[in-house]
């Protein structure tokens, strides 16, 4: 399928080596021309989204794929500042964490996560997430772009 438009700008918030690799992977060859920024640690996200230090210009995020298990800031707090931040509270936020601890979904419910995704050990099955989140989310879901609020 012929990828069209504007690419989506994806923040991905991971410090796991492996799981950055493969989600640049399975999006590089998918159906949605993407461009990937990756940020290792919750305070390098903050620094990111706000353009900040060295991310200074860095582009502004359709979406955001976030861990909760970070170092420095944890991904509760980052989602916790992302929703509290009129300029930024609009991104849709997809957790996408290890953790499958009912506290850690309502928590991230209660900080308005915009969808819980579990992370499968099994590659296949992480690959296959992958592209659901490609499916629902990059093609299905109309995400708000750049600085419109709708107003």
């Amino acid at each position: 399928m012929e990828t069209i438009g504007e690419p989506v700008e994806i923040l991905l918030v991971e410090d796991n080596p492996g799981d950055v690799r493969l989600t640049q992977e399975v999006l590089r060859d998918g159906r949605v021309r993407n461009n990937m920024s990756v940020v290792k640690d919750g305070v390098d996200a903050i620094s990111f989204l706000h353009q900040t230090g060295e991310y200074v210009g860095a582009p502004r995020p359709d979406i955001i794929l976030l861990d909760l298990n970070l170092p420095k800031k944890d991904g509760r707090e980052v989602l916790a500042e992302i929703k509290a931040d009129s300029d930024l509270k609009n991104i849709p936020v997809v957790v996408l964490t290890t953790s499958s601890a009912e506290q850690d979904i309502f928590r991230s419910y209660d900080l308005h996560a915009n969808c819980y995704i579990t992370k499968p050990v099994d590659l296949d099955q992480f690959i296959k997430v992958i592209r659901s989140i490609e499916d629902f989310w990059l093609t299905i879901v109309k995400l708000p772009r750049g600085e419109e609020d709708g107003r």
